[in-house]
């Protein structure tokens, strides 16, 4: 493996830069010295997730389509970086709606995300001849194995490629084969991140990840509604260890994918009843049906990610909860992010 300089200043452009990790991505790259440009439309994410970032001189924001073609060179919120001279050495798309609850809302623009999106920011790779990561997911291995067994990068799982979440979970599976055509046919260096259930601060509240959901519920001491069953399990990774895991998967030269995510699993009643003991919550514990046509997700083998980036997750649940418990108490509550398809 080969390590990049650490205090070397990068151009580094980060698409869908605004979500949920994305968010977290910008700050930790920010925060390392590199000049980040951030590219979002605020479709699944919020401005109040970069808004502290803003005030950086290392930092741009460009509100922006990924799938509509743009000349970055030529923006005028870049020339502080040479982008015209010096280009991109990096570049990170994470830019897709994610939500498991609401997948109906957006599944043109989720399916173009995982297809027009993905060549552009590859084309942009090309002209810049920069390093490419694509944050796929789990959802491309389909239905995990009867017994549970922790998912190697080879596992292939049924799929159903034209259900209603097809755009979302074949369209993963269809922009890494996009990286891996481009990859191999323009010689491009390029990775691809697996991302599994990841959880923190700055989650959406009601997208179907549940967990924001159940704090605010603790939080207000109201009913605690979980999608599923008592038996119903989740392997959960703090988003800090996730863009760790991308960081070094970026620094490295593996352009196979490789699974991010924790190794354990828990139940989300579990998860609950660590939330209400952490916020001295009345709240009760019920169960709904779950979210329509949502899998059951796999659980990782990270073995790839531990031999060949020296990764694994650091930060335990107990904690991972305290610190989302924290945030959401503090700032998430205070409002609502809005879409407004015709801005």
């Amino acid at each position: 493996m080969v390590n990049k300089d650490f205090m070397e200043t990068k151009n580094i452009l980060v698409v869908g830069g605004a979500g949920f990790i994305g968010s977290h991505l910008c700050e930790e790259l920010v925060k390392r010295g590199h000049n980040v440009t951030c590219v979002d439309n605020f479709v699944s994410s919020d401005v109040e997730n970069i808004r502290s970032l803003l005030e950086y001189p290392n930092f741009e924001f460009i509100r922006h389509d990924a799938a509509k073609e743009v000349d970055y060179a030529r923006l005028p919120g870049l020339k502080k970086f040479k982008v015209e001279v010096h280009g991109f050495q990096e570049i990170y798309n994470l830019a897709c709606p994610t939500s498991p609850k609401d997948y109906s809302k957006f599944p043109v623009e989720t399916a173009i995300a995982n297809s027009v999106a993905v060549v552009n920011t590859l084309e942009a790779a090309r002209k810049f001849k920069a390093r490419y990561l694509l944050a796929s997911s789990s959802a491309v291995y389909g239905k995990p194995p009867r017994d549970a067994t922790p998912v190697k990068e080879d596992y292939y799982g049924l799929l159903d490629f034209l259900g209603p979440r097809a755009c979302y979970n074949e369209g993963k599976r269809f922009a890494e084969t996009l990286v891996m055509t481009y990859r191999d046919t323009h010689q491009l260096n390029t990775s691809i991140a697996r991302i599994f259930s990841t959880y923190g601060p700055r989650m959406l509240q009601h997208s179907g990840r549940q967990i924001p959901d159940i704090i605010r519920a603790a939080v207000d001491g109201k009913e605690m509604s979980i999608a599923g069953d008592e038996k119903s399990v989740l392997s959960l990774c703090y988003v800090k260890d996730v863009v760790e895991g991308m960081i070094s998967l970026m620094d490295s030269e593996v352009s196979d994918p490789v699974n991010l995510g924790s190794a354990g699993s828990h139940t989300l009643t579990e998860v609950a009843q660590k939330v209400i003991e952490f916020t001295n919550s009345s709240s009760q514990i019920t169960y709904t049906k779950k979210y329509a046509y949502a899998m059951q997700p796999a659980v990782p083998d990270i073995t790839k990610a531990k031999e060949e980036l020296n990764w694994f997750p650091l930060v335990s649940l107990d904690d991972g909860l305290k610190m989302a418990i924290d945030y959401y108490k503090g700032t998430a509550f205070l409002h609502q992010p809005t879409f407004n398809p015709n801005q």
